[in-house]
C-alpha cells in the first residue's frame, strides 16, 4: 500500500459515513487521488464513484472524457461525465467562468450526504493564499481553501490539503499512471500558473520552507475564522428560511462585517454560486434598504442576487427568454425556455391539445370559484410568486382563451379539461 493510500485510509476513518465521489479531471492530482482510493475496499463500500466535467473548451475534451471513463472502469469505479456550458462574459476570466460552471455541476450532482473529494494539496493551498493576499483578502481568504464545506446536498472534502504535491507525483510514478496534460496549465498569463511557475520557485530558493510556512499561516487564519464561524452559523439558523433558501436581509445587514461576509459567502457556495467582489458586496448592502415596490437585483459573473419582500434570494444567471415562445402541449413532459418543465400528474394525455405561451402583458382570467375576472399581474402579486419566475410561468390556452396558469389557476373550461384527463399540470420552475 502506497503512502498516499495509507493517508487516505486514515482520513476515511475520521469522516462520517456517506457516499464518496471524486472530482476526476484526469490530471495528475485527481488521478492519484482516485487511484489511491480505488485500492481501498472501504472506499468501494461507500459507493465510490467519479465525476468528470467536460467544459468543451479544448479540441481534445471528448478524448479526455473517454480517457477518464476508461481508467475509472479499469479501477472498478463508475464514472459520470457531465458536459457544461462556460459563460465567458466580458470582464470575467475564462478560468473563473469554467470553475463556476464546474462547481455548479458538482452541486447539482451530489446526493444527500455524499462527499465530493478534490485533489487539492499543500502546494495548491499556498498558491491560493498568495492569490488572496494579492487581492486584499481578510482572514477568511487568507485561511485558504477549507478542508470541508457544504455543497449542494452533500459536502465538499479536500482530504490532501496537508500533503505536498511531491507525494501525489510519487504515487503517479510508482504505479505508472497515465495522466492528461492540459496545456492551459502551462499558460503563464493565468495568475495561478504565473505564481506556480515563476514566483513560488524563486521564493523557495530563498526560503526553502515557504510553502509549508504559508500553509501554516493559512491554518492559523482558518482557526480564527472557525471561531467566528460558530457565531455566524448560529445567526444563519435564525436568518435562513429552509423552505425557500432565502435570507432575512435586514437581519443579515445588522451583523458585524466579520460575521456578515462569511455568512453570505457560505450561503452562496452552498448553492454552487460564486461570491461577489468587494464592490458588489457593498452594492448588496446598499440595496437591502430599498423601498417597498423596488426590486433590486445585483448581478455578477455566474450569479444574481435579488432583494424581495425583505429577503435575499440567490440564483444562477437567468436565461434570455423569448416572450413570443409557444408550444403545443398534449400532456407529455415539456421543456420550458427557462430550463423548467411542465407535465401531467399522473402522467397521461389531454383530450384536447393546449397552446403553452409565456406572459406578454395584459393577461386576465376568471379562476374557478371566483366571481370576478382577475388581472394575471394581480394574481402573481397576491400569491407571492417571485418576480423572476413570472416571465417564465407557462400560460395555457385553448384557441385564444387563457384557461390556465401553470398549476396555479384555472378557468371552469380549463378545470374541465384536466378533470376529463384525470390529471393536473405540474410546473417545475428552473429556480
Amino acid at each position: 500500500m502506497s503512502r498516499l493510500t495509507e493517508l487516505l485510509q486514515r482520513a476515511l476513518q475520521q469522516q462520517p459515513a456517506g457516499a464518496l465521489c471524486v472530482a476526476y479531471s484526469g490530471g495528475p492530482d485527481s488521478t492519484a487521488l482516485l487511484h489511491a482510493l480505488a485500492q481501498l475496499p472501504e472506499a468501494h463500500a461507500r459507493q465510490l464513484r467519479a465525476l468528470h466535467i467536460d467544459h468543451g473548451l479544448h479540441a481534445e475534451s471528448r478524448q479526455w472524457s473517454e480517457h477518464c471513463r476508461q481508467l475509472a472502469q479499469e479501477w472498478r469505479v463508475p464514472c459520470l461525465v457531465l458536459r457544461v456550458e462556460v459563460a465567458h462574459e466580458r470582464g470575467y476570466g475564462l478560468e473563473a467562468a469554467a470553475r463556476d460552471a464546474r462547481y455548479r455541476a458538482f452541486a447539482l450532482s451530489l446526493q444527500d450526504g455524499e462527499r465530493l473529494l478534490l485533489g487539492h494539496h499543500r502546494d495548491d493551498q499556498a498558491e491560493t493564499v498568495l492569490l488572496k493576499l494579492l487581492r486584499g483578502a481578510g482572514p477568511e481568504g487568507l485561511g485558504g481553501m477549507r478542508a470541508t464545506r457544504p455543497l449542494g446536498r452533500g459536502v465538499l472534502w479536500r482530504p490532501l490539503l496537508d500533503v505536498p504535491r511531491a507525494l501525489l507525483r510519487a504515487h503517479i510514478d510508482e504505479h505508472a499512471l497515465p495522466c492528461i496534460d492540459d496545456p492551459s496549465n502551462a499558460d503563464r498569463r493565468l495568475s495561478r500558473n504565473f505564481l506556480r511557475h515563476e514566483i513560488l520557485p524563486r521564493l523557495t530558493q530563498h526560503w526553502p520552507q515557504a510553502v509549508e510556512s504559508i500553509a501554516h499561516s493559512a491554518r492559523l487564519n482558518r482557526s480564527a475564522c472557525d471561531t467566528l464561524e460558530r457565531q455566524w452559523r448560529s445567526a444563519q439558523v435564525a436568518l435562513l428560511d429552509s423552505t425557500n433558501g432565502s435570507l432575512d436581509a435586514t437581519g443579515w445587514l445588522a451583523l458585524a462585517p466579520a460575521l456578515r461576509h462569511p455568512l453570505l459567502d457560505d450561503w452562496l457556495h452552498a448553492r454552487g454560486l460564486p461570491v461577489p467582489t468587494t464592490a458588489q458586496r457593498e452594492q448588496i448592502e446598499r440595496q437591502v434598504t430599498a423601498r417597498d415596490g423596488q426590486l433590486p437585483c445585483i448581478r455578477w459573473a455566474g450569479a444574481e442576487l435579488h432583494v424581495w419582500k425583505g429577503r435575499l434570494w440567490a440564483l444562477p444567471p437567468q436565461r434570455t427568454i423569448d416572450p413570443q415562445w409557444q408550444a403545443t402541449w398534449e400532456g407529455e413532459p415539456l421543456a420550458l425556455p427557462d430550463g423548467g418543465s411542465l407535465m401531467l400528474d399522473p402522467a397521461g394525455r389531454l383530450h384536447e391539445a393546449v397552446t403553452v405561451r409565456l406572459r406578454r402583458g395584459g393577461e386576465h382570467l376568471r379562476p374557478v370559484g371566483d366571481a370576478h375576472t382577475r388581472e394575471l399581474r394581480d394574481l402573481f402579486q397576491q400569491s407571492g410568486m417571485p418576480p423572476w419566475r413570472r416571465l417564465a410561468c407557462p400560460l395555457l390556452y385553448l384557441g385564444d382563451e387563457l384557461v390556465g396558469v401553470a398549476d396555479r389557476w384555472f378557468t371552469p373550461r380549463g378545470a374541465a379539461l384536466f378533470e376529463s384527463a384525470g390529471a393536473i399540470p405540474h410546473w417545475q420552475p428552473a429556480f
